[in-house]
């Protein structure tokens, strides 16, 4: 079946996350017809927003880094969107670290304000935390130096990273925890240098201590912002760049398979049955998701899919979406968030739930980041509570349709809701009494929704491999398809914007031209 419309499209996009929706937005920008189909019912990928009860949550987003007014991100940020984004400050303190029996620790920014932060707390250890402070800036130099060649030649590519060989040995191929370890031996300075791991989704012990620098250094240059009107603000802005230039954006269309001709992309055929052209394809639904779902089968190219199927996943998560009736600043909650670990260890991930406490949790208030909420009469506020697991603890109930997974399944999230929400009451008591309204969504929900193999919501991990991979190029080696998003760069919104972007510019070299400097 055709396209009902008979419309031409320049391009197809898959996939409505950030890194879609800046590709699509930036060809659109260029003169490009571009198609964005989603295979959710709402716009948006992890970006999006949804409310129950009253209370609205987003999918995906607690805080942002380089969105401040002097970021280049927010400058294209801007000329992509039809009006711009607001984005609020969440003030010097953003995170708040909780460490075993220790007094909270509060980490504020830039670089220098969390060196005093740390060496308050560790007076002893002053020359350690001014060595991970140099370490950070140098580490995220060098990730930009890697992750900048994603859009480039091959051989140019491969040139530069050899120039930066010392700095890609030193902090891309070591792990986070093996450079901790060359810095201190105390093993709770440790875990506060640690701590923020879930930000990208690696563990201390298989990330790449680049990666990690990138993205918690980012909130230590920029600051940590958050979107006014929470993350739908991204799709209600950036969408009518699109549909303005003569393109559409869809839902609730799943793309099955790709359309190829001699041995190149020429379109797609959606779950409908409905076959659309184009010249040109961009996949924003992750790089191991593009290889094992959408390409035909013979297609070829087969030591590329290979290598992008060896790189591992990241770990998956639950959210427990919480509503408050009453004043929640007074009784503890605060811009900033909240990272628990009871035991003492952040390298942990909860193996073996419900039936133990999660061994770490995140808290983070969204409705007092966003000075558009409007709490009411009855002053109502939404947090969520994020235990980050492996998938084995729901692979039970994988390939099963929400509401065919049984009163067990059932029975297993209402435990997994209780231990997570106990955890947070040992912590905010006072917070716990004011909860109205609980909604747990677990990694069943994110592979349904993304897709994502084994619900990885940062998909491939941020490992040393995968942040060297020769694999994850914006051109696939398949005549006509691009690769967009998180996978092809950073995980988060900045590292989907600029996937995203970089996608665009390979297939229309002339935007390097137009982005603004």
């Amino acid at each position: 079946m055709a396209d009902p419309e008979g419309k031409d499209w320049d391009v197809i996009m898959i996939g409505s996350g950030m890194g879609g929706m800046a590709a699509a937005a930036a060809l659109s920008k260029v003169g490009h017809k571009v198609l964005l189909l989603e295979q959710y019912e709402t716009l948006g990928g992890l970006s999006h927003s949804f409310t129950l009860e009253g209370f609205q949550w987003d999918a995906g987003i607690h805080y942002l880094n380089h969105v401040a007014p002097e970021d280049r991100e927010r400058r294209i940020l801007d000329w992509l969107s039809d009006t711009p984004i607001e984005f609020a400050s969440m003030g010097t303190i953003f995170d708040n670290v909780h460490i075993g029996d220790a007094p909270p620790l509060s980490l504020s920014r830039p670089y220098e304000a969390q060196a005093r932060d740390l060496k308050d707390r560790f007076p002893e250890d002053a020359e350690a935390i001014d060595a991970w402070i140099g370490a950070l800036k140098e580490g995220r130099d060098a990730a930009l130096k890697v992750t900048s060649t994603r859009a480039m030649p091959d051989l140019v590519g491969t040139a530069l990273k050899w120039w930066h060989s010392d700095a890609v040995e030193r902090w891309c191929m070591r792990t986070t925890q093996e450079v901790i370890d060359e810095i201190t031996d105390n093993p709770v300075l440790a875990a506060a240098l640690a701590a923020q791991w879930f930000d990208h989704g690696g563990r201390p012990s298989k990330a790449s201590f680049a990666m990690h620098a990138l993205i918690t250094g980012g909130y230590l240059q920029s600051g940590a912002w958050y979107p006014e009107g929470g993350g739908a603000a991204f799709a209600e802005h950036i969408l009518p760049t699109i549909t303005k230039a003569g393109g559409d954006a869809r839902a609730n269309t799943k793309v099955e398979t790709l359309l190829m001709e001699d041995d190149r992309v020429i379109g797609v055929r959606t779950a409908d049955g409905e076959e659309i052209r184009a010249d040109t394809v961009i996949s924003d639904i992750g790089a191991r998701e593009t290889v094992n779902t959408l390409l035909p089968e013979g297609c070829g190219h087969q030591e590329w899919i290979d290598e992008i199927n060896a790189l591992p996943h990241s770990v998956a998560h639950f959210s427990l979406f919480v509503g408050f009736e009453g004043d929640i600043e007074r009784a503890g909650a605060t811009r900033s968030n909240h990272w628990i670990y009871p035991g003492g260890k952040v390298d942990v991930v909860w193996t073996d739930a419900p039936e133990s406490p999660p061994p770490g949790l995140f808290v983070s208030f969204a409705s007092l980041k966003d000075p558009s909420h409007d709490a009411g009469p009855s002053q109502k506020y939404a947090g969520e509570i994020v235990a980050w697991v492996d998938w084995s603890v729901v692979e039970t109930w994988a390939g099963k349709e929400p509401g065919a997974r049984g009163q067990d399944y059932e029975v297993f999230k209402a435990k997994v809701a209780d231990a997570m929400f106990s955890r947070f009451e040992a912590y905010f008591p006072d917070l716990a009494k004011l909860v109205v309204f609980r909604n747990l969504s677990t990694p069943l929900t994110i592979q349904a929704i993304t897709g994502h193999h084994k619900g990885a919501f940062y998909g491939i991990d941020t490992t040393p491999e995968r942040l060297m991979s020769e694999a994850l190029q914006t051109r696939s080696p398949i005549p006509g398809l691009f690769l967009a998003g998180q996978d092809v760069l950073t995980p988060g919104i900045p590292g989907a914007l600029w996937g995203g972007v970089l996608a665009a510019a390979s297939v229309d070299p002339k935007l390097f031209r137009q982005l603004p400097k």
